[in-house]
């Protein structure tokens, strides 16, 4: 059995419509720390790691599509189903973690970022848990370089 995974047409997937409306919604908290910018000018630089660290999620993904893709040679040896589901639950593994951890990410940022305009002790206790959020994906990503290892082991070579 072989999985499509890209499509020869010319036409653009439905995908970047839905992708160009989650980056809609990023910009939109782009506001808080521009604002930020304006009340407490030498706290932007803080306002911005709930930013980056949520970018690093993206990274993830890159990670376990490059993995998947090298295992996927239709011409060297065949693509069986069990590959096929091993290659999906890695990918489904790494990017419900990246989910779970990007909300995560994006409340705990938003709350720590106005706290700590009040209150700039809270920026500490705020880092720690966006670490431990981050992790969240981290762990996601582990699970999804085991499951997708796993693909190729279905037969005796």
């Amino acid at each position: 059995m072989r999985l499509l995974l890209f499509s020869a047409s010319s036409e653009p997937p439905q995908l970047s419509s839905f992708l160009a409306w989650v980056r809609l919604m990023g910009l939109q908290r782009v506001g808080g720390v521009a604002s930020m910018g304006v009340m407490r000018p030498e706290l932007v630089m803080k306002s911005i790691v709930p930013v980056v660290m949520a970018g690093v999620l993206g990274i993830y993904g890159l990670i376990i599509a490059v993995i998947i893709s090298t295992g996927i040679n239709p011409k060297a040896k065949s693509y069986y189903l069990f590959d096929g589901y091993a290659h999906l639950s890695s990918g489904l593994a790494c990017g419900l973690a990246g989910l779970s951890a990007g909300m995560a990410i994006g409340i705990v940022g938003d709350a720590g970022v106005r706290a700590n305009a009040q209150q700039p002790k809270l920026f500490v206790g705020m880092i720690l848990i966006l670490i431990f959020a981050e992790a969240l994906a981290l762990y996601g990503l582990i699970v999804g370089i085991i499951l997708s290892s796993r693909a190729g082991q279905s037969r005796a070579e």
